[in-house]
């Protein structure tokens, strides 16, 4: 009887008659990635053949056409549509630890609403370089792929330093620290910004792996006063942030674009973590819809 053996696992499981090698994976419990339901959409299901590539059914026009687009050798196959009529060897390609927990979250309830308060909070936006070219060449599900992918690594990161993502736009966020009332918002939020690139740079591989393209990001933090309140219209309120230090933030962000860095922050922040991070460059800017110049910084890295 035919059989497949996941290489990742060590497991071999024998297959049923006409069952896809993605169906043979969910039969076993076996996790296995295909974002768009199995019908050949997407690539997250792809799998390399490592032995018995010719005891692959060929690939049918659904297959091929996406094999075709995404320049596939071969030994990548679509579990989804491909049957085999022996043993194969295989190991899936866009399944790793992260993808496993990402596939694993649950929604949470929403946050108490305020009728609006003052808060000094440290805001920072976080903005893909580079998206459009990357997105371009890939099936639209694999670029929600991607996305909850790259989301979900900024996310927990954010989360680990104290802060909270307050809003999603396109491919960018912003997010907030300091609204449960930290001592320290503004180095929680640099924190942040030093780990999220770092984590964009071990996110590097995978991508350039599956994809064979990858993408930078900019950081843009400001520490200032903000309205926090319940906006929106009735079910759709939600708890957020707004006023000027949320613009300047904004601006901070792509003000890196020009000055060909990755990370800044205005004077604010800088008054409050001066003693405690390494800085890089020192521009002056004017920003769009802001009257005079900035000092933005460059931040390094934290003191050791």
């Amino acid at each position: 009887m035919p059989s497949v053996f996941y290489a990742l696992e060590k497991v071999t499981v024998e297959t049923e008659s006409a069952e896809t090698i993605l169906e043979v994976s969910l039969r076993a419990g076996i996790p296995h990635a295909h974002a768009c339901g199995g019908n050949a959409r997407c690539s997250t299901c792809r799998v390399v053949i490592l032995e018995g590539l010719e005891h692959c059914v060929a690939p049918n026009e659904k297959e091929q056409r996406l094999a075709d687009r995404l320049h596939f050798t071969p030994d990548i196959r679509l579990a989804c549509q491909t049957t085999i009529n022996d043993h194969v060897k295989l190991r899936r390609l866009v399944l790793d630890e992260e993808d496993l927990q990402l596939t694993d979250q649950r929604s949470v309830g929403p946050t108490p609403t305020s009728v609006g308060e003052e808060k000094q909070l440290a805001v920072l936006f976080c903005d893909i370089r580079g998206f459009t070219p990357f997105a371009e060449a890939l099936p639209p599900y694999d670029v929600v792929h991607v996305l909850n992918r790259y989301f979900h690594e900024m996310g927990m990161v954010i989360s680990r330093n104290g802060g909270k993502i307050d809003n999603y736009m396109g491919d960018g966020f912003m997010a907030l620290f300091g609204m449960e009332d930290q001592t320290d918002p503004a180095l929680q939020a640099v924190a942040a910004g030093l780990e999220m690139l770092k984590a964009m740079e071990k996110l590097r591989p995978y991508l350039e792996t599956i994809y064979a393209r990858s993408f930078q990001i900019g950081i843009g933090i400001h520490y200032g006063d903000v309205v926090v309140g319940a906006i929106g219209a009735q079910s759709l309120k939600r708890v957020t942030a707004i006023g000027d230090a949320v613009n300047l933030a904004s601006r901070i962000e792509a003000a890196n674009k020009q000055a060909g860095t990755k990370l800044l922050i205005s004077e604010q922040t800088y008054d409050v973590v001066k003693d405690r991070v390494q800085l890089g460059t020192t521009i002056r800017v004017t920003l769009p819809g802001k009257s005079g110049e900035y000092a933005l910084y460059e931040v390094a890295d934290l003191c050791k």
